[in-house]
């Protein structure tokens, strides 16, 4: 790979044998050595289909002593690497089936001096789009990390669907790595199954997933395109729409108030959508998306499942509330310390004596909010019911939220919560006391009507000011130690 300066003779390379596609599998790799050096590459999709091989981008940091005797640049080459190096050790056939040499020129590019921090951007943008062409080509491209300094699991691998709709994700993650001093190399890894074929659906089911070794995401490229799919169904927006700060509600009210603070916002597509979500983009991804969500724990679930795949950095329920203290009053605020949680949608999955809490630093932020608002709430327990109407059969619910201490019932924030820490994202939830059960305050027609007019914009305002201040203070997403497990997958991990 790129020894010396100059124009190189043509390599070989010989394709490795696979149970179906022997013939088309891509093998054929663009080596960017060392963007901190200053090395630039490019290759030619055309000549690149002619060949009938995919290009594959490699990116590794050197050290400062190399990247001071590279000082001047070196002109990179377009050449084939043996199919050996382009795979696991674990996933080499025993025997070669014997193939003709494929001949491919040099190809001499220019040298170009770059900062390294420069050239770092420059070849993680070289990264991304190899992993959009290998995806536009119908494969699941794959990202293969190694690092030096790891001893128990120095060389990673990851495939994934729709490299496009966790494009801004991908940058963050690959440029921390390549500052780390990890060599990150992209190619192809198999055909896209199309959602029809057989093997599809077994595909989708995480009970199946190794656990013993460190994994680069917590999701296969199956599941990614079916929950990518689903959201676009659901809501109404392109995946790619989404923000990496997201605000769930049950009322369309709260959508029309974040219209109304941000005009610009893109919306579903087409009428009659179950979970409409609008979306306040910026360049950076760093915007806030609002999603419907209606009422209930399963459409928690539902849309939690799916929005998890493209791995935003907050997730905040901006829901309404029964108020179960004495003292509390409608239009008051409830943040959520701790959950009670009696919704069940997720009890096979992630059983209730697993404790589950809202995000530290997040919880913080919201109520510096609060009082900057000068609004009047309370900290607790919120117990969240999948049973509407539990008043009908009032003495379980009540011994439980009596033995818990819980200060609000709603149906939704424990789902979302319970998700979040499955999927470790960062959550927290913010309600707002519509009425107050226990104390002969029931949710009417009449009432309800006029508390929602006056209460929708303040709550939106307190959590978008709290998002501003997650963007400012952790533009790299919060630190999410306390949501990491033991397997922990390699990407969303502080490097």
């Amino acid at each position: 790979m790129l020894r010396g300066r100059g124009r190189r003779a043509g390599a070989r390379a010989r394709p490795r044998p696979e149970q179906n596609d022997i013939q088309d599998r891509p093998k054929a790799t663009l080596v960017n050595e060392s963007p901190a050096c200053g090395r630039r590459g490019g290759y030619d999709r055309a000549a690149a289909a002619d060949r009938g091989r995919r290009p594959l981008v490699r990116s590794r940091r050197e050290a400062p002593r190399v990247v001071e005797q590279n000082a001047a640049g070196t002109a990179g080459q377009v050449t084939t690497a043996p199919a050996e190096s382009l795979v696991p050790a674990s996933e080499v056939p025993a025997a070669e089936v014997p193939v003709p040499a494929v001949e491919v020129p040099a190809v001499e590019v220019p040298a170009v001096e770059v900062p390294a921090r420069e050239a770092s951007v420059a070849a993680v943008e070289e990264l991304l789009e190899a992993l959009h062409a290998i995806d536009a080509d119908g494969w699941y491209p794959a990202i293969d990390v190694e690092r030096p300094w790891s001893a128990a699991n120095p060389h990673i691998t990851g495939e994934f669907a729709r490299p496009g709709a966790i494009r801004n994700y991908l940058r963050r993650e690959l440029s921390a790595l390549i500052r780390a001093g990890a060599n990150v190399s992209v190619r192809a890894s198999r055909r896209a199954l199309p959602f029809d074929d057989p093997g599809f659906f077994a595909a989708l089911d995480e009970d199946h997933v190794d656990l013993r070794g460190k994994k680069l995401f917590l999701f296969g490229p199956e599941r990614m395109a079916l929950s990518l799919d689903r959201l676009s169904h659901y809501c109404g927006t392109p995946a790619e729409s989404f923000q990496r700060h997201v605000l769930f509600t049950n009322y369309a009210m709260y959508i029309e108030t974040f219209r109304e603070r941000f005009p610009d916002a893109e919306g579903p597509e087409r009428p009659g959508v179950q979970m409409a979500a609008w979306h306040h983009r910026t360049e950076a991804g760093d915007g806030v998306s609002l999603v419907d969500i209606g009422v209930g724990p399963s459409n928690a679930k539902t849309i939690t499942d799916h929005l998890a795949v493209l791995r935003p950095d907050t997730m905040i329920m901006v829901g309404h509330c029964g108020g179960l203290r004495n003292h509390q009053r409608l239009g008051d605020y409830v943040l959520a310390t701790a959950y009670q949680r009696a919704d069940q949608v997720l009890d096979e999955v992630l059983p209730t004596d697993i404790p589950v809490i809202p995000n530290h630093r997040l919880n913080t932020i919201l109520l510096d909010s609060l009082e900057a608002a000068g609004a009047g709430y309370r900290l607790g327990v919120v117990h969240t019911t999948g049973n509407r109407n539990w008043e009908f059969n009032q003495r379980r619910t009540l011994a439980a939220m009596k033995g818990a201490r819980c200060i609000a019932v709603d149906m939704e924030s424990a789902t979302i919560a319970a998700n979040g820490f499955r999927y470790r994202i960062p959550n927290a939830t913010l309600l707002c006391v519509s009425d107050k059960p226990l104390h002969a305050a029931p949710k009417l027609s009449g009432g309800a009507k006029s508390f929602y007019e006056t209460s929708k914009r303040r709550h939106l305002d307190i959590a978008l000011a709290a998002l501003e201040r997650v963007r400012s203070d952790f533009p790299d997403g919060l630190p999410n130690q306390d949501l990491r497990a033991s397997d922990e997958p390699l990407l969303g991990m502080e490097t």
